[in-house]
């Protein structure tokens, strides 16, 4: 992976506690009580870094995608979505994820959104980039 050019902006956050912990950001603007998810033996009565994971990666994956839309004059429809499912499960020594990103931008045809999502994951999403050889990432469009 090249190095950055350019750093635009650096996140701050920590945890404590582990998957039964507390999250939070730097700045005060998250701060999330964590606890594994049932099918892991928890309560599920909090977040787990999965759907933080979720959530950021279809918030990245949809601002990569609009801005390759932007490079090709295609406008984004306001209701475009990306559904993120991230699994977990056992690899052997460890624990491994995997990806599935949903791209659904109702009005336009299914063979340019599959073009713009296709260039935003191969090239621009920095999830994407951080991911490609260690994590299963499938991205459909639908």
């Amino acid at each position: 992976m090249p190095a950055l050019e350019k750093v635009l902006y650096t996140a701050h956050g920590h945890a404590t506690g582990g998957r039964e912990g507390q999250a939070a950001s730097d700045d005060g603007k998250l701060n999330v009580k964590l606890t594994p998810p049932k099918e892991m033996g928890g309560s599920g009565e909090g977040l787990n870094p999965e759907q933080l994971f979720a959530a950021g990666y279809s918030a990245c994956f949809l601002g990569a995608t609009k801005f390759v839309a932007k490079g090709h004059g295609v406008t984004v429809p306001d209701d475009a979505r990306i559904d993120a499912a991230v699994s977990i499960g056992p690899i052997p020594g460890g624990f491994g994820l995997a990806v599935e990103l949903k791209v659904s931008m109702p009005g336009l045809d299914k063979a340019t959104v599959q073009k713009l999502a296709d260039e935003a994951h191969a090239k621009v999403c920095p999830y994407s980039n951080a991911t490609r050889g260690n994590v299963d990432v499938k991205v459909t469009v639908v």
